[in-house]
């Protein structure tokens, strides 16, 4: 197990950009695929983006692609979603996670979780 400490949160406006950040202190990261979920009142856990332990596989949902961009640096335990464009849409409570045998889009894939960010995109 390792504590997945995130980062990034808080309040947005319409078309603005915000990064979230998923720190770890443990050096097994580099051993783990990552995963970022997001969850709004009412709604299922919702599959955002995820990258391979490597950084060279990534996937993205639909309503994400082509603004939100999820990066890590292996060297310093950390992987980042940055979010362009901010839409109302995007306002959800917002997970990091990890996996060690691979990417996956299935929340219950995960076992290892941040304790989650608020993201609130409003005018």
């Amino acid at each position: 197990q390792m504590r997945l400490d995130q980062s990034g949160g808080g309040l947005a406006q319409p078309g603005e950009s915000r990064t979230l950040s998923c720190a770890t202190a443990n050096p097994s990261f580099i051993s783990y695929d990552l995963g970022w979920f997001r969850q709004s009142p009412g709604k299922e856990r919702e599959f955002v983006a995820a990258i391979s332990r490597s950084g060279v596989d990534k996937s993205y949902a639909d309503s994400v692609k082509g603004r939100f961009t999820v990066s890590r640096d292996n060297t310093k335990n950390t992987a980042d979603l940055q979010m362009h464009g901010l839409k109302p849409e995007d306002t959800a409570v917002y997970f990091c996670a990890v996996r060690p045998f691979g990417i996956s889009i299935y929340s219950g894939d995960y076992t290892i979780w941040g304790k989650g960010t608020l993201v609130a995109v409003s005018s």
